[in-house]
């Protein structure tokens, strides 16, 4: 009984005259009413040939950024599509305000005046030369956009993953996508809901545990702490360019490693994040980090490569599961999934990429594309009615709906 629409499409012309560009990453829900629900999703796009938007809007003449879309859920079509960051770096993943803002994260750093003492990109690869401003940051976006951007520098310039804010302190928690040791960090704004006004970051600390990359035991509760990151705009160690500044000041400070963090959420005074390389199999953890009584707690551990791994993005659904996106990477023809975690740790399968794709749609091969990518984005409409989740490569939006049943997804 279920049914989705796709929209969206990477190379499709957007209301704004512009081509909807592909890497499509974490996405959010900003703004619903009168049957419109509009979201905003980031693009991991590398490159300094210039913006995908309008450049007199744009924050570098790097390629990343986001669009926003407008679904009009009555009429089960897209109503309007526009770029609404445009000129920054690997956005990947972020997270929705209780403002009805997108937290859109910079998965990179660079620093153009330390580029020369070794940049750790590899220029070759990314081919961000011509880049002209530092990178590495979260920006703030309003559902209608952003004409012009402005980094939040005291929310830390490293390798952004994702974002989750606690709606009554206005404290945003946010994930590091490094490998082999990452943070878990926090952001303490001085102002609630006034993010760029300044305030102040920290690391997590398990005491006891500075690494848990891959020993953490499931169900198993550890006490935590905080520890205070000095120079948030510290992107690089002093005489590199190695995009370690922050993560050393934490480590150095008794922060707690983690590998390659992904997903983030909030739900009754917990945080929620994934460990996409995590564990001795290197398959995946999902944690609980409750805010009330200062523990950490292992929920889940991907049993092995072979099945179900690489946790990413997740959110809860508004019938309870948290939805977990599945990021195995590109070795994998097998179709991946979109999950169910329930409150008792059992992952249960809901979407899945059909492995036998294939066809060329707007220039696409779908056989290369969709069938070996991962899901993203993952985000729902307010009444529950629909989700809707992103398809990494080629690059397109699902809108969803169908007999949800409470309990499930």
């Amino acid at each position: 009984g279920f049914r989705y629409h796709t929209m969206g499409w990477a190379g499709q012309a957007m209301s704004d005259g512009f081509r909807g560009p592909g890497r499509v990453d974490g996405m959010g829900v900003v703004a619903a009413g009168n049957d419109r629900v509009t979201m905003v999703r980031n693009h991991e796009l590398r490159g300094s040939a210039g913006p995908f938007g309008d450049p007199s809007t744009a924050w570098d003449v790097t390629g990343g950024g986001t669009t926003t879309l407008v679904f009009d859920a009555s009429a089960e079509r897209l109503d309007e599509s526009f770029v609404s960051l445009n000129g920054t770096l690997n956005n990947c993943a972020g997270g929705v305000t209780p403002w009805g803002t997108w937290l859109s994260c910079e998965e990179a750093v660079f620093d153009p005046e330390s580029a020369h003492l070794g940049i750790e990109l590899r220029q070759s690869q990314w081919k961000i030369q011509d880049a002209g401003r530092p990178h590495g940051y979260v920006f703030e976006v309003p559902p209608m956009g952003v004409t012009d951007p402005q980094p939040i520098p005291e929310m830390g310039q490293f390798w952004h993953e994702a974002a989750a804010v606690d709606p009554d302190s206005g404290v945003v928690y946010m994930t590091e996508d490094r490998s082999p040791l990452a943070g878990l960090y926090r952001y303490i704004p001085k102002v609630s809901g006034q993010l760029s006004a300044g305030g102040k970051l920290q690391m997590l600390r398990v005491p006891d545990h500075p690494h848990l990359d891959e020993d953490a035991v499931l169900f198993r509760r550890l006490p935590v702490e905080w520890v205070d990151i000095d120079d948030p705009t510290l992107g690089n160690n002093p005489g590199t360019h190695d995009g370690k500044g922050v993560v050393t000041q934490g480590l150095e400070a008794g922060g707690t490693g983690f590998r390659a963090l992904e997903g983030c959420a909030f739900r009754d005074r917990q945080v929620f994040f994934t460990s996409k390389n995590g564990g001795a199999r290197k398959a995946g953890y999902i944690f609980k980090l409750d805010i009330e009584q200062s523990y950490i707690e292992l929920l889940y551990e991907a049993p092995a490569r072979g099945g179900f791994a690489g946790p990413d993005n997740i959110i809860f659904s508004p019938r309870g599961s948290l939805v977990v996106c599945e990021d195995r990477g590109y070795g994998s023809r097998e179709g991946q999934y979109l999950a169910g975690l329930n409150a008792t740790g059992e992952l249960y399968a809901f979407a899945r990429v059909n492995p036998a794709i294939s066809g060329v749609f707007l220039g696409h091969d779908l056989a290369a594309t969709a069938a070996v990518s991962e899901w993203a984005g993952a985000c729902f409409s307010p009444d529950g009615q629909w989700m809707f989740a992103n398809i990494y490569q080629p690059g397109v939006t699902c809108a969803i709906t169908g007999p949800w049943k409470d309990g499930l997804i």
